[in-house]
């Protein structure tokens, strides 16, 4: 029997290799979420403290990040008070960045206030597209943008609603970790996964 070749995106390889690399690109990133707003939080929260480290930092804190913050519960983040904060600026576990850890406290809140309005934080991610995935059918890792203008017109809406941390390129990230986005080159295995 012949195994089958498996060709991932390119930007995989500018990292050590990594079990939790390769099964976060093969199994999530660019595949669509909806309606579980918990996780879309988690990925949000993961990009904001990606912001000026590299995603492998992020990624192998993950498990530091979901303990430190109630496995994402919206109803439990948004209760911490500003001793909680004090406490996950010493946890070793996590990237401990003052800014970062308030803003994620923060986020819950804006969550929260989306989904009284949009029923759930994943129909307010997804009206932006029309529910509706935007391919870009990548052929060259190099001409994937940093931002665009969805990401553009995203992050301001976010911010007008009282998101922190929430910029274009971050938010273009998160659209690209949460399948709005699927920039998955042409060549890769895990393009169409679901």
């Amino acid at each position: 029997m012949v195994e089958k070749q498996v060709t991932r995106c390119q930007w995989v390889t500018h990292y050590r290799p990594s079990e939790t690399m390769v099964a976060y690109h093969d199994v999530e990133w660019g595949h669509p979420i909806r309606q579980d707003d918990r996780l879309l939080f988690e990925l949000l929260t993961l990009e904001i403290f990606q912001a000026g480290l590299s995603w492998e930092i992020a990624l192998n804190k993950r498990a530091g990040l979901k303990q430190a913050f109630k496995n994402f519960d919206l109803t439990q983040v948004s209760q911490m008070t500003a001793q909680d904060e004090a406490m996950l600026r010493n946890d070793a576990t996590i990237i401990r960045n003052r800014l970062k850890i308030a803003a994620t406290v923060n986020n819950a809140h804006a969550i929260k206030r989306v989904q009284a309005a949009f029923g759930s934080f994943s129909n307010y991610m997804w009206q932006f597209t029309n529910d509706q995935v935007i391919d870009h059918h990548v052929t060259d890792v190099a001409l994937i943008p940093a931002q665009n203008e969805l990401s553009q017109s995203v992050a301001k809406d976010m911010k007008q609603r009282g998101f922190k941390f929430a910029g274009p390129v971050t938010i273009y990230s998160f659209l690209q970790g949460m399948g709005v986005i699927n920039d998955h080159e042409e060549s890769c295995t895990f393009k169409y996964h679901q």
